[in-house]
């Protein structure tokens, strides 16, 4: 399966954005071996969270409306926030994916959530600390994710909130939800 798949994404991603789910696959495989998840789903969430990803604004919009999925204001101005929900919609009706983790991990892999799982918070966290990412801090989090994962959730939504804020660009609520819960949750 984890065959058909790779050679299904190399006809419908960019080589940049293929090499990036690989490498995404290596870091979630690694931080799996820290919890009690089911590595076999891991690899699959971890290849296909990003199936949507080289649509373009117009085609993630209609993907949405054709998927029944509601399209909040933020995303209407911000299409590329639907490559997770249109992703997960892709994964079970053209790649036959039927799991509930794996839906919601690439559901959910740009904005977060609150009430997050493991499985969906080590796909979140693999995305954003890939080799081939590169920015400033990032370091830091790859480190911390294997120190302390809850505080590198949170440095990760960090850095994604002071992105957003530096670019005067309109955060998502369920990013905002995301942060708190966290926070919430480590007693803080």
């Amino acid at each position: 399966m984890i065959d058909k798949i790779k050679q299904k994404l190399k006809e419908m991603l960019s080589e940049k954005r293929y090499i990036h789910s690989i490498n995404v696959l290596d870091v979630a495989m690694e931080l799996g071996k820290n919890f009690a998840v089911d590595l076999e789903k891991i690899k699959i969430a971890a290849l296909l969270h990003d199936c949507a990803k080289n649509l373009s604004d117009d085609e993630l919009l209609n993907k949405a409306h054709e998927y029944g999925i509601i399209v909040d204001e933020i995303q209407k101005r911000q299409p590329f926030l639907l490559h997770g929900p249109v992703g997960a919609y892709i994964s079970k009706f053209e790649f036959g994916i039927e799991d509930k983790d794996i839906f919601n991990a690439i559901y959910y892999h740009t904005t977060g959530r609150k009430d997050m799982t493991i499985f969906e918070e080590i796909i979140y966290l693999a995305d954003f600390i890939s080799i081939d990412r590169n920015f400033e801090g990032v370091e830091e989090i790859r480190k911390k994710a294997y120190e302390n994962f809850e505080e590198a959730l949170l440095l990760s939504c960090n850095s994604t909130l002071n992105y957003v804020i530096n670019r005067n660009l309109p955060i998502h609520p369920l990013t905002i939800e995301f942060r708190n819960w966290l926070l919430m949750k480590g007693g803080k």
